[in-house]
């Protein structure tokens, strides 16, 4: 089933988002995790793919897995850039044959190892020509997309990244995740830009529960996102009186918090970056209420 034919307006939902264990050895482990947080009934769980298809192996597996051992509906991430078009078919085909409808259509970064190199000869530049591609030959395909309430890192202007958002949906998205915000106006003002702009499709809100102090600065580095001075000010408050499990408890607070808000606000969902870590999730969505 296409993701967006289960999204209703009356009704709202959580989902979630795993990575690939770096090892097979961690395959057992990464499964309870997500037996256990399979209570909470997601809409549907994405699954992450490395920068130029270092993991898709794996995710194409583990996708598999989650949606005929657990009966969750999947999505599994897509990049494409560093990748020619036979490659990112041949991955769409082991999908479609495997039973798995969705696919969260990306750019993708650069590889740090500098493995991929600019500008490269390949149609697939941008995840709007990855989500044309998709929707022109696997018509049958839900498709989501990335948006930025910050602003992608690359664009020089909000409207400019407005633009590409727009693109991909022109092009045959269904709907978009946000890149994690730890301010709900960011949310919301990013989303009435949408609107004005005519986009009409569902935006939904990724929350990430930070867990640890220097994990959040380097990823808030790379995305672009920022870190409330409030917020930021109790996780270094709470790192240097009590520590890791301090910072932890501070985080999930906070991510409990955006996500009840979102909610009472009448988002459509909450999208969960989980970390693969069952604890902080079920910690999080303790009293959420969904419509």
């Amino acid at each position: 089933m296409k993701i967006i034919d289960a999204i209703k307006p009356d009704t709202q939902f959580i989902s979630l988002e795993y990575f690939p264990p770096k090892t097979r050895e961690d395959w057992p482990v990464f499964f309870k995790t997500v037996q256990r947080l399979a209570v909470l009934k997601p809409l549907f769980a994405s699954v992450t793919y490395g920068a130029g298809g270092s993991t898709n192996i794996d995710s194409l597996e583990i996708v598999t897995r989650i949606q005929q051992e657990y009966g969750i509906e999947t999505m599994a991430h897509l990049t494409c850039l560093g990748s020619n078009t036979s490659e990112v078919t041949g991955f769409l085909n082991d999908l479609a044959a495997a039973g798995v409808c969705n696919v969260l259509a990306l750019r993708g970064d650069l590889p740090q190892d500098g493995s991929v190199e600019t500008p490269l000869p390949s149609p697939l530049q941008y995840a709007s020509d990855l989500v044309n591609l998709i929707r022109s030959a696997y018509p049958a395909m839900g498709i989501g997309v990335a948006g930025y309430p910050e602003v992608h890192p690359e664009s020089a202007t909000p409207d400019d990244d407005l633009s590409y958002l727009q693109l991909k949906f022109d092009r045959g998205a269904d709907f978009a995740i946000t890149q994690l915000f730890f301010d709900n106006s960011l949310y919301h003002a990013f989303v009435e830009r949408a609107r004005a702009a005519g986009v009409t499709k569902p935006i939904l809100p990724g929350i990430l529960p930070v867990v640890s102090l220097k994990v959040i600065k380097r990823i808030v580095s790379l995305c672009g996102a920022t870190i409330p001075a409030e917020f930021l000010a109790e996780l270094e408050m709470a790192d240097k009186t009590g520590g890791a499990a301090a910072v932890q408890k501070v985080g999930i607070a906070h991510a409990r918090r955006q996500a009840c808000e979102l909610l009472e606000a009448g988002v459509p969902g909450v999208h969960i970056y989980t970390l693969n870590r069952a604890e902080v999730v079920l910690e999080l969505v303790e009293g959420l209420l969904l419509l």
